[in-house]
């Protein structure tokens, strides 16, 4: 397997802080792989070393074969988690400036950023300044200047945060039309459903350690299964279910795990009692409950640790 991606045994510390400890990693050409972990794991920090914008102070790393980022750099497109805009500049203009910073011609830059634009629903803004657009608009300029000369690997540091649900979907096609022309793309996010519904592969950081890396479906396997449901009415009644273990009500669909020997025909039986059931599926967890599950156990390990310690 080629990859375009490789860490072995990184780590970063800033004075007594460690932000990313031994980290190894592999992410294979040609997929959409998801970085996932709470504000503060390491995410962007793993990143910013990726591009080279911050150097290991362990550990080897190797971007589409090379060491370093700076060698490929026009093979890489990077959308930092800090982003932003001239606001002065025209859209098609900025997304165009782009990429003449990566080597493209003025007329192909050009031409090319009024064709991004108008596909992905800009293209009544192409002569509008910058400073007109609203923030998922922005968003999605700049995006579009991360990825106008083609790059062969592109990372995005949270791309979906406070976007909307028109503007996430167009977000969502972005990246899946990047990965039809054979293209790989890396995306932090701490949102479970995208990462979900998109990734090929995901990896989780938790206070700068790796917890799991590998397939969605490699990441499932082996974990209890648990029940899905949406419902209509009150709700409250869920965590009375016999043989719940955990509930995870969002309202008006609901995770929820049984103990071990129960059986899910008679949760369902019992539930249509007291709600209007819409689905029930009995099936591995979402990755939400997964990521939540991990952070509990690394917490409770990390605890453990702390107190033998004394």
């Amino acid at each position: 397997m080629e990859y375009a991606l490789q860490l072995d045994h990184v780590s970063k510390h800033f004075g007594t802080f460690t932000a990313v400890d031994d980290l190894t990693l592999r992410v294979p050409k040609g997929c959409i792989y998801g970085f996932l972990g709470q504000n503060g794991a390491g995410k962007t920090t793993t990143i910013r070393m990726v591009m080279s914008i911050f150097h290991p102070d362990q550990g080897t790393l190797s971007v589409l074969g090379h060491p370093d980022a700076q060698q490929v750099k026009d093979r890489l497109g990077y959308l930092p988690e800090e982003k932003g805009l001239y606001k002065k500049m025209k859209t098609a203009e900025i997304v165009a400036y782009f990429g003449k910073l990566k080597g493209m011609d003025a007329s192909t830059a050009n031409l090319r950023a009024r064709e991004l634009l108008t596909r992905y629903g800009l293209g009544d803004w192409l002569d509008k300044k910058c400073e007109a657009l609203s923030r998922g608009m922005g968003q999605k300029v700049q995006v579009l200047g991360t990825i106008i000369h083609e790059p062969e690997l592109v990372i995005l540091d949270e791309p979906f945060s406070g976007l909307d649900p028109v503007n996430r979907d167009t977000m969502r096609d972005i990246i899946l039309d990047m990965k039809r022309q054979g293209r790989t793309v890396i995306f932090s996010t701490h949102g479970m459903e995208q990462a979900e519904q998109l990734c090929d592969y995901v990896m989780m950081i938790h206070k700068a350690k790796l917890q799991f890396a590998g397939t969605l479906a490699s990441v499932k396997q082996g974990k209890d299964l648990g029940i899905r449901l949406d419902y209509d009415g009150d709700g409250r009644v869920l965590k009375d279910l016999p043989g719940a273990e955990r509930v995870n009500d969002n309202g008006k669909n609901a995770e929820i795990f049984l103990r071990r020997g129960q059986d899910p025909q008679q949760a369902l039986r019992w539930l249509v009692e007291r709600v209007t059931v819409r689905r029930f599926d009995y099936r591995e967890p979402s990755l939400h409950e997964i990521f939540v599950r991990t952070v509990q156990e690394a917490d409770a390990r990390l605890a453990g640790a702390a107190g033998g310690a004394r």
